[in-house]
C-alpha cells in the first residue's frame, strides 16, 4: 500500500527533501511513497529497459531509464521506465546524463503492483501525456494485459500476441505475450 503524507509543500520544497526508499512522488500537493518493487515488477522493469536500450542507445535514438524522477508542471513523479528521445535528454556539458530531469518522458511505462491504485498510476500516465509524452503503457502482471495510452486517443487494451506500439524510430517488435514471457525464468 502507498503511504500518503498530508503535508502541504510546494514542488520546489519537495525537491529539496532527501530521497526516500522506496521513492516518494509529489502529486497535487501530496507526498506519496511508492510501494517497494517486488520480483515480477523488477524483472519486467529490467527487461524492458534492456530491450529498449539494446535497439535504441547505440544509434542515439532513445534511452530507457529505470525509476527516474521527472519533475514538470506541478508534479514530481518516479515512473517505472522513462524513455526519452535522445535529442531531448538534457545532457550535461561533459556529455553525461544529468541528475535532474525537469521534463516529461516521451514514453512512460508503469508496472502495476498489487499494492498500487490503478487510478493513481493511470493519472500519472495521463499527466505525462498532457505534458508532451507520446506514449504510455500500464502493465498489469496479474491479468497479463497492457493498457496503451496515446495523446488524444482512447486507451487500448492489448493482450496475448497483440503487438505493442513503441516510439517512432525505435526498432522494437514486441508483443504482450513476449513481455509476460520474461517472467518465466526456469522450466
Amino acid at each position: 500500500m502507498s503511504t500518503v503524507i498530508t503535508q502541504f509543500l510546494t514542488l520546489e520544497e519537495f525537491l529539496k527533501l532527501p530521497e526516500t526508499k522506496p521513492a516518494s512522488v509529489y502529486i497535487n500537493g501530496e507526498i506519496i511513497q511508492k510501494p517497494m518493487p517486488k520480483g515480477k515488477h523488477s524483472r519486467l522493469q529490467l527487461r524492458l529497459c534492456n530491450s529498449i536500450n539494446d535497439v535504441a542507445q547505440s544509434l542515439h535514438i532513445a534511452y530507457a531509464f529505470p525509476e527516474l524522477r521527472c519533475s514538470f508542471g506541478i508534479r514530481s513523479i518516479v515512473t517505472d521506465v522513462a524513455v526519452f528521445n535522445w535529442s531531448r535528454i538534457p545532457f550535461a556539458a561533459d556529455g553525461e546524463a544529468p541528475n535532474d530531469f525537469l521534463l516529461s518522458p516521451d514514453w512512460t511505462i508503469e508496472i502495476l503492483s498489487p499494492e498500487q491504485s490503478s487510478n493513481r498510476v493511470t493519472g500519472n500516465i495521463l499527466y505525462c501525456l498532457d505534458h508532451g509524452c507520446q506514449l504510455g503503457w500500464l502493465i498489469d502482471p496479474e491479468d497479463r494485459s497492457i493498457l496503451v495510452f496515446r495523446p488524444n486517443q482512447q486507451p487500448e487494451l492489448l493482450q496475448g500476441d497483440e503487438r505493442l506500439p513503441v516510439l517512432a524510430g525505435i526498432n522494437l517488435d514486441i508483443s504482450v505475450a513476449t513481455v509476460f514471457g520474461w517472467l518465466k525464468m526456469s522450466s
